[in-house]
């Protein structure tokens, strides 16, 4: 079987996701998908920290909680459901890569309500662990990059100029269509470069 590869570029409550495979050295997209991580996409539970930011303290913990577990149980669903599909197609999905952000770890729960720049950060880092975690429960080896590093990292990789790499991720887009956006370009570059071995150090 060929192997494959999920790349993921996160917001809050969704995440961008490509997977891809390489045939004689050409990326391949397998599947391209908007994976909501929210049961209901509102805003109340994409933004989990902001709606716990109204509420009384002893509520907002659970209130997180309770979307946090949520969301780790439709990315395992959505993650078991491509493998299966895949493996019918001759495909082994065995690694993921996900994109970071550039922030520093936060503080506990009660600092992070208090500033509402700490909240931001929260809410997207809430769902990349949750695609850490799904990864690891589906067997996935997971690789992470931080997302200002991405170009850098494969052009040292692929010994291809980031002009080059940009020019090759957007003819891929061409064939299929709509919408292929920078998250999709950036969640292929990731797949792609988790299928190398000059991949990140895997976690």
């Amino acid at each position: 079987m060929q192997k494959a590869a999920v790349g993921f570029r996160v917001h809050s409550g969704w995440t961008a996701l490509v997977v891809v495979s390489v045939d004689k050295d050409v990326p391949i997209v397998l599947s391209r998908q908007r994976l909501n991580l929210v049961k209901i996409f509102s805003y109340k539970f994409r933004q989990p920290f902001h709606t716990a930011e109204k509420m009384p303290f002893a509520n907002a913990g659970k209130f997180i909680s309770s979307v946090r577990t949520d969301a780790e149980q439709l990315a395992c669903t959505a993650l078991r459901a491509m493998k299966a599909e895949l493996k019918k197609q001759g495909y082994d999905l065995d690694r993921a890569s996900l994109l970071l952000a550039s922030g520093k770890p936060l503080p506990e729960l009660e600092k992070i309500l208090q500033s509402h720049a700490l909240i931001h950060t929260a809410d997207g880092e809430l769902f990349r662990e949750v695609l850490r975690l799904a990864c690891k429960h589906c067997g996935l080896e997971l690789a992470c990059a931080r997302e200002r590093d991405l170009l850098e990292l494969c052009t040292q990789a692929f010994s291809l100029p980031a002009p080059e790499l940009q020019r090759r991720v957007t003819e891929l887009g061409r064939a299929i269509g709509s919408p292929w956006t920078q998250d999709e370009k950036f969640a292929t570059l990731a797949a792609w470069l988790a299928l190398t071995a000059n991949s990140p150090a895997h976690v």
